[in-house]
């Protein structure tokens, strides 16, 4: 009886002592995001997870809306995604979330192309392909706006961002707005014209990691560990010397194209390698009146609820201040993890 007593005893302590909190994370190809695959792969985020005593699963979804869709329905506790995304899905599905990680912002990455037409202007009365009410669309808006046309002067066609190389390949289609590998594979294609992209819109397309503000107040282990193995990530691949280069090409080679194809995207995305970078657009007013613009862009094409009586509907704190309610902040850029690694605390 005492050796059972004491066989329970030494599984039950076993148990107790190991067992370790596990948390999943979802990203989808684009050139801001293909870091986590590499730290996946080569199990930094596994060596930063260790170091705090926690699981960290990193989860590649080959939709990006379906991943966001997943993370809001709680079968992530994190996901990559846009600034926009996370006011318009999870935000505004009630799940209080916060920017961990201001990777970076889309500087070229994101455009309009037309086929056949080489002024923005010839948009005019044509079928628009993009991720509906995406920053695709934002970004359409803002491209309208600049040249005193109104969405009602086009026709937005719906379409899968897995659909959209396919769909511009076809006769039919003759205007698209997608985001980089996509934008790339298009614009390679006979009589293809970017007439627009995110560099004449600078700082609004913002590239983020999206934590559960619950479960982040609930174990901030898994802040430090996913902003400690981000860093290490950004630092190896940035590196000038050869090591630097043999990662990038494993980046560009795992999002579908190589080193070459992967630097251009690279060179149209502003990438905040150091938390310091990150700090000063994540800290600044600017990021505070673009979530302005977002917001109201959203209400205007209702995305922020049901009955949504206007574009403050929804909270969005930032360092700068709040945008929008404060008694119902849903979104949340919390510059706390990225100052720690920029004071050398994780």
């Amino acid at each position: 009886m005492k050796r059972l007593a004491l066989l329970i005893f030494l599984i039950t302590f076993s148990t107790a002592t190991y067992a370790r909190d596990s948390y999943k994370v979802a990203w989808s190809i684009y050139v801001g995001w293909m870091p986590w695959a590499y730290g996946a792969e080569k199990d930094i985020v596994k060596k930063w997870g260790d170091k705090y005593g926690i699981d960290i699963k990193v989860v590649q979804i080959n939709d990006y809306v379906e991943s966001i869709n997943q993370y809001a329905a709680g079968a992530f506790d994190a996901c990559a995604m846009t600034n926009m995304d996370a006011l318009t899905i999870p935000a505004a599905g009630g799940l209080d979330s916060t920017a961990l990680i201001v990777g970076d912002f889309s500087n070229g990455n994101d455009g309009v192309v037309l086929k056949g037409k080489k002024k923005l202007k010839d948009i005019k009365g044509q079928n628009v392909n993009l991720v509906e009410l995406s920053v695709s669309h934002y970004l359409l808006a803002r491209a309208l706006e600049s040249v005193d046309l109104k969405e009602s002067d086009i026709k937005v066609v719906n379409t899968s961002d897995a659909d959209m190389v396919a769909a511009y390949g076809t006769k039919d289609v003759t205007a698209v707005v997608t985001w980089n590998p996509l934008l790339s594979e298009i614009m390679a294609m006979p009589d293809s014209y970017k007439v627009f992209d995110s560099s004449e819109i600078p700082g609004e397309i913002i590239d983020m990691l999206v934590v559960n503000t619950k479960t982040l107040k609930k174990n901030p282990k898994l802040g430090k560990a996913l902003v400690g193995a981000w860093y290490e990530i950004m630092g190896l691949m940035s590196a000038k010397d050869k090591k630097g280069e043999e990662i990038r090409a494993w980046l560009g080679k795992a999002s579908g194209t190589d080193l070459k194809g992967y630097e251009a995207q690279l060179a149209s995305t502003e990438m905040f390698y150091t938390p310091a970078e990150a700090l000063k657009l994540t800290n600044s007013k600017e990021l505070l009146s673009t979530m302005q613009k977002v917001s109201e862009f959203s209400f205007d094409h209702g995305l922020l609820g049901d009955g949504a009586p206007n574009a403050e509907v929804i909270g969005i704190e930032t360092p700068a201040g709040v945008f929008g309610d404060k008694k119902n902040v849903k979104l949340r850029f919390n510059p706390d993890y990225m100052q720690m690694a920029a004071d050398g605390k994780l």
